[in-house]
């Protein structure tokens, strides 16, 4: 139990770091193409999990060596799409209302893990994802008001980052989690760089300083994120990472001058509710030696 506060604790503290970078890159993003911020992200995150790699004590080498490695290409390229896809979206309709329905993510993972792994998924999860795709509509209010279509830009970025968490369960039956971030940060960054320097634009110094914060801010982010791993069960920590909604809210108000709208919160609401009660009903599985028993 210590061990899962500790663990809690750090994971407030990554979501608050990712929550900061996000808000970083909003701002980066309004100013200069999506595609060259993402770019120089990507070289930081690289030279973060270089060094984590040299520092290992079974040698480079061996810290890297993968046998599934077209998988970690397909997952990493997934996840650089999904990066450019959501930071997009912050410019189209704010930090807020993007972040709102990105986080019906671990309820597409709970309903494609059947079908891409071959898990069990029961009746009680499948309502519990029927109940959160229900608060995504109340987010969206489609044939309310205006609805734009711009809003489902975030659900596209969650449905990417779905398909990466799957394939990150995947390697992982093979690989240690030091070699998938390994590749995710150096595959991602091999892949941005040609597309972003064809876009890239002359910053300010003054922009220089936000670019590199929001780099710090990310590598500190991952590694209080490999520390909580490292110290507390994941399904126990896992849940507290929904406080980067309220995290990036309170950014998106003060910062950017949005507004947080009444369905906004009772949707993500409904959402966050479904996604912990998945994540609940996955740690129960896990604990049962006979998971057929429990539909």
């Amino acid at each position: 139990m210590t061990a899962n506060r500790k663990g809690i604790l750090l994971m407030i503290a990554a979501v608050a770091s990712f929550a900061v970078q996000d808000g970083f890159s909003r701002h980066l993003a309004g100013t200069y193409n999506t595609l060259m911020v993402v770019m120089v992200r990507y070289w930081c995150f690289a030279g973060f999990v270089t060094v984590l790699a040299l520092r290992r004590p079974e040698g480079f080498r061996a810290a890297i060596r993968s046998r599934r490695l077209p998988a970690h290409v397909v997952r990493s390229l997934l996840l650089v799409a999904e990066i450019c896809v959501i930071i997009y979206g912050y410019t189209l309709i704010g930090l807020i209302e993007s972040h709102a329905v990105f986080t019906c993510y671990p309820l597409l993972v709970a309903a494609l893990s059947g079908p891409i792994l071959g898990e069990q998924v029961g009746w009680r999860r499948w309502s519990a994802i029927g109940v959160g795709f229900v608060g995504v509509l109340i987010i969206l209010q489609p044939g309310f008001a205006v609805f734009s279509p711009w809003a489902l830009v975030p659900l596209l970025s969650s449905f990417l980052f779905a398909l990466y968490g799957l394939l990150t369960r995947y390697v992982a039956r093979k690989d240690a989690a030091s070699v998938s971030f390994f590749w995710t940060g150096t595959a991602g960054a091999v892949a941005m760089t040609p597309i972003g320097l064809w876009h890239w634009q002359a910053m300010t110094p003054a922009d220089w300083v936000w670019m590199a914060t929001l780099c710090c801010t990310g590598a500190l982010g991952h590694w209080l994120l490999i520390r909580t791993y490292a110290v507390a069960e994941a399904s126990a920590v896992q849940p507290f990472a929904y406080l980067q909604l309220v995290f990036v809210a309170v950014l998106g108000i003060t910062l950017f001058g949005e507004a947080l709208q009444t369905h906004v919160i009772v949707g993500a609401a409904i959402v966050v509710s479904a996604g912990v009660f998945t994540l609940w009903r996955q740690r129960l599985r896990a604990q049962i030696s006979a998971p057929s028993t429990l539909p």
